[in-house]
């Protein structure tokens, strides 16, 4: 049987870490305009901001060359400062059974946790996503940054 193994990253913030926050949880649909090199669009599927796991949103992006698209769930913790995408469709559900991107704002960092389970022993471990989130990470950031 399958496990649930998980890689991660941290990324040092230089903006805000409140503000960071705010847009991971209230303006992430505004993420292509941080880093439009990578993410095509962000739109909210169904669901609201203020109900805890209703947000759905259908993220376009390009790994590796190719564009790819995922719906997610998104799971709200404001004790932990924590933000997780929950797959639910999409590319990277092809490769893996579950796909989670966790990132935990804490005072100038931002902490990426991918959790994931392979369909089967030969698949790789997603690096190529967690540098592909690490890298939306720090655009983010530098966004807010810019953006004040």
């Amino acid at each position: 049987m399958a496990q649930v193994e998980k890689i991660g990253n941290n990324v040092e913030l230089k903006s805000p870490a409140e503000k960071f926050y705010k847009h991971l949880k209230d303006e992430i649909h505004r993420t292509p305009t941080a880093a439009s090199d990578k993410v095509q669009s962000v739109s909210v599927h169904e669901g609201d901001e203020e109900t805890a796991g209703s947000t759905k949103l259908i993220w376009k992006y390009t790994i590796d060359g190719k564009q790819e698209q995922m719906k997610e769930k998104v799971e709200i913790d404001e004790a932990t400062k924590t933000v997780n995408f929950v797959g639910i469709e999409g590319h990277i559900l092809e490769l893996y059974k579950t796909y989670k991107v966790i990132v935990k704002v804490e005072s100038g960092l931002a902490k990426i946790t991918l959790e994931y389970e392979k369909r089967n022993a030969e698949i790789p471990a997603p690096y190529n996503y967690l540098q592909l989130v690490t890298e939306i990470v720090k655009d983010i950031d530098a966004h807010v940054v810019v953006k004040g």
